[in-house]
């Protein structure tokens, strides 16, 4: 039984507004929860989607939802990976801009990966990805985390230049459509 109704569990804010936004209408509704959840070490972020997930299920008791996210940089050994956050609150944009100084190969893509589980059934992953290249500085007001030195494929302007209010990122839109699609495919 896939059920239409889950538990986001996640602080950030910004994540829930993304799902909001992208499950507006479909008829599948979940409640957010603030709290702490296991994380996995490991360098595949399904892994640590799925593993979160399916521990948040067995406590709650309900159909959980836990997304990570992913900067994997070709020129940096795919670093920093599933320890984006970590990185990120150790040494900011700015620090990953300084590790790429020098660096021709600027090639990364931004990987979320989307962790469902209901209680007693296996977890499943719902990845989204999306190539781009490091912006040689931080460009940008708009957004949160690695918008301001992630240009998306295709482009010129980080996703802070072009942020518009209510968009989403491509590689979490991905992700999230994919477990819509499950959710709704549960439900016919």
């Amino acid at each position: 039984m896939i059920f239409n109704m889950f538990v986001l569990v996640t602080g950030n804010r910004e994540k829930v507004r993304e799902f909001n936004l992208i499950l507006k209408g479909s008829g599948i509704t979940f409640e957010v929860l603030n709290a702490e959840k296991p994380e996995l070490q490991s360098e595949d972020i399904c892994e640590i989607a799925k593993t979160a997930a399916k521990v948040c299920a067995e406590r709650l008791g309900k159909a959980a939802v836990v997304e990570d996210s992913a900067l994997v940089i070709e020129a940096l050994g795919g670093f920093p990976g599933p320890y984006t956050r970590y990185v990120y609150e150790r040494i900011g944009n700015p620090g990953l801009v300084k590790l790429m100084q020098g660096k021709k190969n600027r090639r990364c893509w931004y990987k979320s990966a989307i962790g469902y589980c209901e209680p007693g059934k296996a977890p499943v992953c719902f990845l989204g990805e999306e190539e781009g290249r490091m912006a040689d500085r931080e460009r940008g007001k708009s957004g949160w985390g690695q918008d301001m030195i992630f240009i998306p494929k295709g482009r010129s302007n980080t996703y802070a230049e072009t942020r518009k209010p209510g968009s989403v990122n491509e590689f979490r839109r991905r992700a999230i459509e994919k477990l819509k699609d499950f959710l709704k495919d549960g439900l016919n």
